[in-house]
């Protein structure tokens, strides 16, 4: 056969991308044997087996020790090969960034905030933070440094590496983040947009049968990450889970930032919270004003936060009752008001059919303000991980 043959390029590829799945599902901690691997993959254990054997011989997977299991001998346990490597990850938001080390199997540790100004452009505001970060790295040992994650407040363009038309970041339209700080650090980097880190995230730390669900992060802005059957979704064109711009009816005609009126974000958002507190006579100047004033239960702040959740709840219900999912994680700093997620989970249940909603989770993440930092160490670890597999292969990375 034709070592251009198309029959033998699926079959490298079939591997490759089995080899990929491994390795992912190491990293995040959700399988740690080839029963489970098996199991998650729905996979011969065979076929698990053998590409588990390739890992062991490549370095890239290791075992460590044995679990008993019930009705067999003891399972060995898988872990990926280097376990000391790390990657260093930032949270970016618009005058902060949460910064962090993130370990294969999804630790998170040495967790800080530092200034960061998204307004002053990517060629000031990068440099800055990449001293910071190899600050961080230099603590952990700099050689053990695998990668390194953005979690970026804005959409994103994963292929090429870019933030695209982002509304709160002037100048950092098309700039090429990911081979800028691939330059700087000379590791493997990942961007990827906050709700997909979040949703990333908090779903490598879940209960492994949680195969499907929604993550919503709500702050200044609203946006979701999607898990289907275990995975990011990003759907054609990157922007799946883009609820902010659905128009509601209480929205009216409002401009948006997207150039449209009555979006979801015009009457949801933490940026339109303080407006219309504002508009009712309070003195907030940001969202951090407008949940210290729900906790301290101002009946004007309570009350504007109760109608915001009751209107994301109405657009997230027609997306649970399309999309079925095991659970709907909610994240951002809107997510710490209880009058907020009591209205949004009040408003799933009423608007949802009693068949979706039987089974559904709707809670806080569980790692609240460090779901994105993770998600951002987790894809740059995966980014690593496949560029490594390339190495010793020979065949094409499929990044993450």
């Amino acid at each position: 056969m034709s070592e251009k043959s198309p029959v033998h390029r699926r079959g490298v590829t079939g591997i490759s991308s089995l080899a990929e799945r491994v390795l992912e599902l190491l990293a995040s901690g959700q399988a740690t044997t080839r029963t489970e691997l098996a199991a998650l993959l729905g996979a011969a254990p065979s076929t698990i087996s053998l590409t588990v054997g390739q890992l062991l011989a490549h370095g890239l997977v290791a075992e460590q020790g044995t679990r008993s299991s019930t009705g067999g001998r003891p399972r060995k346990v898988l872990r990926l090969g280097g376990r000391e490597g790390f990657a260093v990850a930032a949270d970016l938001g618009g005058r902060h960034a949460r910064i962090g080390v993130v370990l294969p199997g999804g630790g998170c540790t040495e967790v800080s905030t530092v200034p960061f100004s998204a307004a002053e452009g990517p060629e000031a505001a990068l440099p800055a933070l990449a001293e910071t970060l190899e600050a961080l790295a230099g603590r952990r040992g700099r050689e053990l440094l695998r990668g390194v994650g953005l979690c970026m407040p804005g959409p994103v363009d994963v292929e090429p590496g870019v933030v695209t038309l982002p509304s709160r970041m002037p100048g950092w339209n098309g700039f090429p983040v990911r081979d800028w700080l691939e330059d700087r650090f000379e590791v493997p980097a990942a961007i990827e947009n906050d709700a997909n880190c979040m949703a990333v995230g908090e779903h490598s730390v879940q209960p492994a049968d949680r195969r499907q669900s929604i993550m919503v992060k709500m702050g200044s802005a609203i946006g979701a990450g999607v898990i289907a059957d275990g995975r990011l979704y990003r759907g054609a064109t990157g922007a799946a889970g883009e609820i902010t711009h659905v128009r509601v009816e209480a929205g009216h005609d409002t401009p948006c930032s997207c150039g449209n009126t009555g979006c979801l974000e015009t009457v949801a958002s933490g940026a339109a919270l303080v407006r219309i507190l504002r508009e009712r006579g309070l003195d907030v100047g940001s969202i951090d004003d407008v949940v210290r004033l729900a906790t301290d239960a101002d009946p004007e702040a309570t009350r504007a936060v109760r109608r915001a959740g009751h209107y994301l709840g109405m657009v997230l219900s027609a997306n649970v009752n399309f999309f079925n999912p095991d659970a709907v994680y909610l994240g951002g700093l809107l997510s710490t008001l209880e009058p907020f997620v009591a209205a949004v989970r009040g408003q799933l249940y009423e608007g949802c059919h009693p068949l979706v909603t039987k089974h559904l989770v709707i809670e806080r993440a569980s790692l609240g303000a460090d779901a994105g930092l993770v998600g951002a160490g987790q894809f740059a670890l995966q980014r690593a991980l496949a560029n490594a597999l390339h190495a010793v292969t020979g065949t094409a990375p499929v990044h993450p």
